[in-house]
């Protein structure tokens, strides 16, 4: 029997990790530090040591995905998976000739378990050779003991490739996405009239709009691994000469995908207030993106209502006075009141948490959509992190911030687990990703052309850009 492990949700449920759930370890602790049943410190190798299962022990699972997560900070995933597969090869006895039967049967489902949590929440720490040559080395191992665990072995690599995969398919798909607005920029730079479009003609529905942008989202928010957030902190660790864990590229292709999309997002708003020649034409669009924006927030779609709304505050488009007279804007007020800035996003983080107690109670996955404003959580992230030093005066690695970052984390990986309920249209998905965005410049010369400049500094500006 696998060794059974609490849902993902519920993982985080206590105040932290407990250690009476899984811990059969005497108290002496070797080289972890508790308080109040907590695991607050420890030095790497003890917490190494600690991720290890052995016959009468399995580590709790809170443990080990903030192990995990959080090690990357102190050494590269590959160099933890060597120590792990050695530590399982040697003190388990797995490299003994003749390995006992039923000793196999204690370990073997442990470590299984072990590599599964490991390769299904952590998936892209194997796009490493290395990572995979040791899991393949282990797995083996462990399947030459017994047909029994085979097949387990099978499944667990045949998951993990499928995952990988598809990270790769999709990783080409943003290419080609990228390639295909590029051409068409260069078209609407040269011929503006063969391709003026709008939005309202490709969906004049803005409930069904919002519901197309949170398709994006979710697939956006869905290839995030979530060790994403932490190597886009990784700094030098002082201890290891100063030198960084990741000598290579640091690996967060596809939170920047997502943060780019939605600057993309933003832009197209501002474009599509720009273009039309006629006021009435501009003040319909406008309207239009609010009552889109206003789907994305009764949805949970905060990240796209932010990028809405940041799109209707680009200068290109707030200047537009006359337009912004015929429009009502009592509805846009609401908005942008709920993702007021001050006070630290209080508002916003109400909502927010309004939305994640839905989405705890939903019976339908429509309940379940939350989609936080990404940017924010990015950087609530980021000073938990900067808040906190890694290690402890005397060298332990302080496990109680890592707590805190994981509890963070875990969160979105709730979220980004939601099925998207509405239907896929792909005529509008396909207008959203790829229809050409003015840059800034030729934000405010379509800008100005639709409301000629009003001072000098304007005046200036449209001659510079003419």
């Amino acid at each position: 029997k696998m060794p059974q492990t609490p849902p993902f949700a519920a993982m985080f449920d206590s105040s932290s990790y407990n250690r009476n759930l899984y811990q059969s370890k005497e108290d002496n602790c070797g080289g972890l530090y508790y308080h109040d049943n907590n695991l607050l410190s420890g030095s790497l190798e003890a917490l190494i040591q600690h991720l290890v299962p052995n016959v009468d022990y399995y580590p709790d699972r809170t443990y080990i995905f903030t192990f995990l997560l959080s090690s990357r900070l102190f050494m590269h995933p590959y160099e933890l998976m060597a120590k792990v597969c050695h530590l399982c090869v040697e003190q388990q006895r797995l490299s003994e000739p003749g390995l006992d039967k039923n000793w196999m049967q204690k370990i073997a489902p442990k470590i299984l378990q072990l590599l599964t949590e490991w390769t299904e929440t952590f998936p892209y720490d194997f796009r490493d050779e290395r990572m995979m040559r040791n899991l393949k080395e282990l797995a083996q191992r462990i399947a030459s003991g017994d047909e029994m665990y085979r097949k387990n072995v099978q499944q667990l690599l045949q998951n993990l490739i499928r995952k990988l995969a598809a990270v790769s398919q999709y990783e080409e798909v943003l290419a080609k996405i990228d390639a295909t607005s590029t051409d068409r920029l260069t078209v609407l730079k040269t011929k503006p009239q063969s391709i003026q479009r709008d939005i309202i003609m490709v969906c004049n529905d803005p409930y069904v709009l919002a519901q197309q942008l949170t398709h994006i989202e979710l697939e956006r928010l869905n290839y995030i691994g979530p060790e994403e957030f932490i190597q886009a902190f990784v700094q030098k660790d002082p201890l290891n000469n100063g030198k960084s864990c990741y000598g290579d590229q640091k690996k967060t292709r596809n939170l920047e995908a997502y943060v780019e999309w939605f600057n993309r997002l933003s832009y197209l708003v501002a474009t599509e207030i720009c273009m039309p020649v006629k006021k009435k034409h501009r003040a319909r669009v406008i309207e239009y993106f609010i009552d889109v924006a206003r789907e994305c927030f009764n949805i949970g779609n905060f990240n796209s209502l932010m990028a809405i709304i940041s799109g209707m505050n680009m200068s290109p488009v707030s200047r537009l006075k006359k337009t912004w007279a015929k429009v009502k804007t009592a509805k846009f007020y609401i908005l942008e009141h709920q993702m007021d800035p001050s006070s630290n996003f209080y508002n916003y983080r109400t909502a927010l948490r309004g939305a994640t107690q839905r989405s705890l109670t939903a019976h339908s996955n429509r309940e379940k959509i939350v989609i936080p404003f990404f940017s924010l959580l990015i950087k609530d992230i980021y000073f938990l992190n900067e808040g906190c030093a890694n290690r402890l005066p005397n060298g332990h690695v302080n496990f109680e911030k890592f707590w805190e970052l994981a509890k963070q984390v875990n969160e979105f990986m709730t979220w980004k687990q939601v099925e998207c309920p509405f239907e896929r249209d792909w005529k509008i998905l396909q207008y959203l990703l790829t229809v050409p965005v003015f840059s800034d410049d030729a934000l405010y010369l379509a800008s100005y052309e639709s409301e000629s400049p009003e001072n000098h500094i304007e005046k200036d500006r449209w001659k510079t850009l003419r």
